[in-house]
């Protein structure tokens, strides 16, 4: 019998403390907005017409492909719902599990060091990998689904196998890994000066004038392409960066300029709007559930 596959569920925060592997199948994914996530997210398609909008890059991935994404990366999934179901493994790790997970010789969470040359979230697999990689994610899915004697250690091997083959696969000459379609609209301009000079004023007019084009272009080219405004993107931008500042250990009321907002209660009011909960609120959770 065929295992029934769970229905879509927009949640974008992981429940555990650790890791969370999924086995997914969707068909409409219209609910997902732009976002991040403070963890790491690897996943491996294996069936669907998906594109994947990352920062200023955009991919087309095909069954078989993986795709990685750094805490700092914001993104977004468009499926074609008359396409075949958009099917795939997915592990969400958080940093601090990679890092116990690592050696001084061996650092995992290398593939997703955005700095490394010919960086790329899209990875192609040989038709080996391609078998390969999915056995292990289900082998990871089946042990934390029922746990037996040694789980523990179990899935901290498998863990490691598979990021290891992850690594492996970004850093092959062998295995073609191509950047995503960039063609230096001035919405990429736009999103790489961002990313450069998010610590500084930046506005509507700031940007428009420095690329030469009108406000109204600009605004309508980037809600176009990111589904988003420009100041919406400028503070999700600015609050990812916030969140993971402050899950290294420095206080809200060090975070703020250092993310360019201009004081200290436009960032209380803004990350409470869109997290829910205060700065301070946030740090003490984080010490609460012991994640990073």
């Amino acid at each position: 019998m065929a295992k029934a596959l769970p229905s879509f569920d927009p949640r974008q925060k992981m429940l555990k403390t650790d890791f969370e592997v999924a086995h997914k199948w969707d068909t409409d994914l219209k609910d997902v907005e732009l976002h991040h996530h403070d963890f790491y997210e690897v996943n491996f398609l294996i069936s669907g017409d998906v594109t994947y909008v990352i920062e200023s890059r955009v991919y087309h991935v095909r069954p078989g492909d993986m795709l990685i994404i750094n805490p700092r990366e914001l993104h977004q999934v468009y499926i074609k719902p008359d396409a075949a179901p958009y099917e795939r493994y997915m592990l969400w790790i958080t940093p601090s599990l990679l890092q116990q997970l690592s050696s001084e010789q061996t650092d995992l969470c290398r593939c997703f060091d955005m700095t490394r040359p010919h960086y790329s979230n899209l990875l192609y697999l040989s038709a080996e990998q391609r078998r390969a990689i999915p056995a292990m994610m289900e082998a990871l899915l089946q042990e934390q689904a029922q746990p037996a004697f040694g789980s523990d250690l179990l899935q901290k091997n498998l863990l490691t196998e598979l990021m290891i083959h992850v690594n492996r696969l970004a850093d092959s000459p062998l295995i073609a890994t191509e950047p995503g379609t960039n063609d230096n609209s001035v919405v990429a301009q736009v999103i790489d000066y961002i990313n450069l000079h998010y610590q500084q004023p930046l506005s509507l007019d700031m940007l428009a004038e420095r690329f030469f084009v009108s406000k109204y272009h600009l605004s309508h080219e980037f809600n176009k392409q990111m589904g988003t405004g420009i100041y919406q993107y400028i503070q999700k931008k600015r609050l990812l960066i916030a969140r993971q500042l402050m899950a290294q250990g420095q206080k809200p009321v060090e975070v703020f300029s250092a993310c360019g907002f201009r004081d200290y209660p436009a960032f209380f009011r803004a990350f409470r709007k869109v997290y829910g909960l205060s700065p301070r609120a946030y740090v003490h959770s984080l010490t609460a559930d012991f994640t990073c």
